[in-house]
């Protein structure tokens, strides 16, 4: 049996007496919500008499859930104010003000809407310039919660930093089910929540059951809040979610406490769950009929209609609402379905920022971004600087002239970072502009894209591109927001993220490469410098982008003088996906990027006049009208990087040579790059797989002789 029985209620005080919610409204959505998804249910059903264009494809029902989010929804009413949500949430955007033709258009994959027929029907988002938003969700389990975070942090700071009296008493609130307090992302929320004192609500709407997995399986005893009583900084309140008295005071009392400074709170709610986990799912294969009868039983919306009638709302006043309720539904399915199919022709856009189409909300503002200096000219008298003092001076110059940059990952304050690139920022900028995070990746990222959907500039550092790999799902969902939202969101974030092997030394851990990886996450630009003077001028680009980032700083350039060059000065700034020709030569293009740009080098020295060096700069984007046009003139292409050969970004470059310049190729386009094994430790097992400048040499060798 599942142990999500409603606890005992309490004494309901009358409706009448509370004037803070307007409880015909919330009747009324929570009715809404309930007729849409009798319609989408129905629609399911009838597949044979309904055309396929009106279908809902991927169903989600929020049946029994709707009252109290209702009841939550309405107590959002600050400008600033922001929600995080999943796919049982509709009920709450309704609240907020989602349209109900918007609502059905969605499922039914009709053009417009929060995503314009690219996502789920029922991931829903709600951008808006001053009113309450609604973040866009996500269709995996649990990645609301680090998002909705890094939105609380940056209330406080539009409040106290920015001195934006604007943000005062706006509050985040993040909406769950019980399966995701298991997850890795409510605890990292929970952690940043409870260790920054943010304004923060969590709303954990427990129906017992993760698809088919009792509560027991998510959370110990099966109730989260009991678990958390003990959580120092956190208001833990646990009730009846049907019960509308019950839930409007719980829920009342969590956000007045998150308005009032006093830190995060987190409210469960029982609730029933009167449907299947989705449309294609069969529920009698795990619960009894019993089960789903005593459900039924605690269906909130007789229980609000109980709660109302008459002491608040007349009988006939009832049925006014639920007429009203059904014209409404009515007229928005008719507008829904009359509604074009989304158009294929526009399916391809919005991967990447389009300038003349700005998100309605992610990042700065344009004028923001052309307020800032740059200028592709560098300086000729500048000192020579390293790698590391490079990216150093960058993040600092950024910091003096734009005050919504934040820097920020795990030990970047007081020690400086592990490679000491951030050494001094905090001291220079304080704590809330550069400041150590609690060990989580989920949490760094998912922060990173809750502070830029709020305007800010954030500057992520991972520590090794391997500690990347917990943060993989908000890495993914970062960069298609823009995408499938339709542009009506982006997070453009930076993620500094040092990898590659070390001065003499590699380890499967520290010294991942594996930069393709970003390429195959669509939506990212991935830069990798090869010294200090690029490294200005990608990172400057990168954080005036509309695009996430990931800036790639090779570990052997961090850690010796190979990348050293003359710094170039304060605005310096290049643009992206223009490779850099380091040598002229008549008979091979060599094409690298990242530290083994060094080497190529040396390798080329030896064949002068003959070899047309190009570094990349960058991957994603990466510049293949002067790859082609080099290849073009050469007749011979070798592709040198540190990732493996199997699926490495050079096979991308390879496969598109051979296509494009097939009639001018004189040999076999080829590629050098460490064999198909981990990064080994030792330096003489090191040496033994990295491509070094004799091997290159003598690849160059091979290839001029055919």
């Amino acid at each position: 049996m599942a142990t999500n029985a409603a606890p005992k209620q309490s004494r309901s005080r009358p409706a009448t007496s509370d004037p803070t919610f307007d409880w015909r409204r919330i009747a009324y959505t929570a009715m809404v919500s309930r007729a849409l998804d009798d319609v989408e249910e129905a629609t399911n059903r009838n597949k044979t008499s309904v055309p396929r264009e009106h279908l809902v494809l991927y169903q989600f029902s929020a049946r029994g859930h709707e009252v109290a989010q209702v009841i939550l929804g309405s107590l959002l009413t600050h400008p600033r104010d922001a929600a995080s949500a999943y796919y049982r949430s509709r009920p709450l955007l309704l609240s907020l003000g989602l349209s109900i033709d918007d609502a059905l258009a969605s499922p039914l994959g009709r053009s417009g809407g929060f995503s314009d027929g690219r996502d789920i029907g029922v991931v829903c988002n709600l951008p808006r310039r001053d009113g309450p938003i609604v973040l866009p969700m996500s269709g995996d389990v649990g990645s609301q919660y680090t998002p909705c975070a890094g939105w609380a942090q940056s209330i406080l700071y539009h409040r106290d930093v920015l001195d934006d009296a604007s943000y005062k008493g706006a509050i985040a609130v993040v909406l769950g089910g019980e399966g995701s307090v298991a997850t890795n992302g409510f605890w990292s929320a929970l952690t940043m929540a409870t260790t920054l004192s943010l304004p923060m609500v969590f709303y954990i709407e427990d129906n017992g059951l993760g698809i088919s997995v009792r509560g027991e399986m998510q959370t110990p005893g099966g109730n989260i809040a009991r678990n958390l009583a003990s959580f120092g900084n956190l208001l833990v309140r646990d009730g009846d979610g049907t019960d509308p008295a019950e839930a409007a005071r719980l829920l009342a009392e969590c956000v007045e406490h998150a308005r009032g400074g006093n830190g995060p709170a987190l409210v469960h709610l029982t609730v029933p769950r009167l449907c299947s986990h989705s449309g294609p799912d069969n529920q009698r294969g795990y619960r009894t009929d019993d089960e789903i009868a005593a459900d039924f039983t605690r269906d909130p919306l007789p229980k609000l209609k109980r709660y109302l009638v008459p002491r608040t709302i007349s009988a006939a006043a009832w049925r006014e609402v639920e007429a009203e309720v059904q014209r409404d539904v009515d007229e928005g399915l008719r507008k829904a379905r009359a509604r074009p199919p989304a158009d294929p022709d526009t399916v391809r856009r919005f991967v990447f920022e389009e300038l003349d189409a700005p998100a309605m909300l992610g990042g700065l503002t344009l004028e923001e971004r052309a307020a800032l200096d740059g200028s592709e000219d560098a300086r000729d008298e500048g000192e020579v600087v390293r790698f590391a003092e490079a990216v150093r001076r960058t993040l600092r110059r950024e910091l003096e002239v734009n005050p919504k940059c934040v820097v920020f990952g795990e030990d970047v304050g007081r020690k400086g970072g592990v490679h000491l690139v951030t050494e001094g920022l905090q001291r220079q900028f304080s704590e809330r502009r550069v400041f150590d995070t609690s060990l989580s990746e989920e949490g760094i990222i998912g922060r990173a894209v809750g502070m830029a959907i709020a305007g800010l500039m954030p500057v992520a550092e991972i520590q090794f591109r391997k500690y990347a790999d917990p943060a993989t799902e908000q890495l993914n969902n970062c960069g298609t927001l823009r995408w499938r939202t339709a542009n009506r969101f982006a997070a453009p974030i930076v993620v500094r993220m040092p990898g590659g092997f070390g001065k003499d030394v590699g380890d499967p851990w520290h010294s991942l490469s594996d930069e393709v990886r970003f390429t195959h996450s669509l939506g990212w630009q991935v830069l990798v410098p090869s010294n200090a003077a690029d490294a200005v001028g990608l990172l400057r680009a990168a954080m005036r982008s509309g695009n996430p980032t990931v800036f790639f700083e090779h570990r052997s350039l961090l850690m010796t003088s190979d990348g050293s060059a003359r710094y170039p000065g304060d605005d310096y700034v290049l643009p992206l996906g223009k490779a850099n020709r380091l040598r002229e030569g008549t008979d091979l293009t060599l094409i690298t990027w990242g530290a083994m740009v060094h080497r190529c080098v040396e390798a080329a020295e030896r064949f002068a006049g003959r070899v047309d060096l190009l570094d990349l700069r960058t991957v994603m984007p990466w510049d293949r009208e002067q790859v082609l046009a080099s290849v073009g003139r050469t007749g011979r292409c070798l592709i040198v990087h540190e990732d493996t050969l199997t699926a490495g970004f050079g096979a991308e470059i390879a496969a598109t040579v051979a296509k494009e310049s097939f009639w001018v190729l004189d040999a076999p386009v080829d590629r050098l790059a460490v064999e198909d094994v981990p990064m080994p430790y030792h330096p003489v097992l090191l040496d033994a797989v990295l491509p070094s400048a004799e091997r290159i040499a003598e690849r160059i060798d091979a290839l001029l002789a055919v």
